[in-house]
């Protein structure tokens, strides 16, 4: 597996999606776990910036992410839209 660079999150409440890209934008991983999975995979995956839609929840992971090591950023619900590719509200 190459290395992961920019990860993208899908937060929910039980499911996540994860959506990870290299330095060129190739995606190089695409998984779906669950909460418990998901705290044990981020904290052995190599540093790399976090992208997430800010809400209540995405500030407490940012928080943890940033414990870890990772470059967390946020994007508002607005323009998280403009990433969509399919008829998802």
């Amino acid at each position: 597996m190459r290395e992961v660079t920019t990860l993208g999150i899908d937060l929910a409440k039980r499911v996540f999606q994860l959506h990870g890209v290299d330095k060129n934008g190739k995606r190089t991983l695409k998984k779906r776990l669950n909460r418990s999975e998901f705290s044990i995979f981020m904290a052995n995956l190599p540093v790399c910036i976090v992208v997430m839609e800010a809400c209540s929840g995405s500030h407490h992971w940012g928080r943890k992410f940033r414990a870890m090591g990772h470059d967390v950023k946020l994007i508002s619900p607005q323009f998280v839209k403009l990433f969509v590719k399919t008829k998802k509200n």
